[in-house]
């Protein structure tokens, strides 16, 4: 039964989270040295774009943000059943299905070790138009937000194939 899933599908899936998952590490790690050398979390301003390092207890977007640790443990635990959910989904999926799917396990999982490791998730890109600011994000939460866009776009275009 395990021998099923160990095939060449399942060594670029892994490759495919694994990479997603290593390049957030990287670029958290490359952040969170650059704040420690420059002693403050504004590391690049620009017209648009600033790299700025905060750290978010909360869910995507800084939600849910709160000090009690069994609350914040409490989410942690659900966002590693949800991990664990999209995993076995991504294994009965197919095609781009499968890795949108991916894109989100590789994202989830680098938030989750950071919450995990740090008690929070180091975020640090910051887009901008003059005083209007997105939410700080990482890269992380890119691949989640492209994983999220790419389910509801397939799903879109299937319901409108069906009819």
């Amino acid at each position: 039964m395990i021998f099923k899933f160990l095939s060449k599908n399942f060594y670029f899936n892994f490759s495919v989270v694994a990479s997603i998952y290593f390049l957030d590490r990287l670029s958290k790690i490359y952040v969170i040295q650059l704040d420690k050398n420059n002693l403050g979390s504004d590391i690049f301003n620009s017209a648009y774009l600033n790299i700025v390092l905060i750290w978010n207890r909360g869910i995507a977007f800084g939600l849910l943000s709160f000090n009690e640790s069994y609350l914040y443990n409490f989410v942690s635990l659900i966002i590693a059943i949800i991990i664990i959910v999209l995993i076995i989904m991504s294994l009965k999926s197919q095609g781009f299905n499968r890795y949108s799917l991916l894109m989100i396990v590789g994202g989830a999982l680098g938030n989750l070790h950071d919450r995990i490791f740090f008690n929070a998730v180091p975020d640090f890109i910051d887009f901008h138009i003059g005083n209007f600011h997105w939410f700080i994000f990482n890269v992380s939460d890119i691949f989640i937000s492209l994983g999220v866009i790419s389910l509801i776009v397939l799903e879109l275009v299937d319901n409108k194939i069906e009819k």
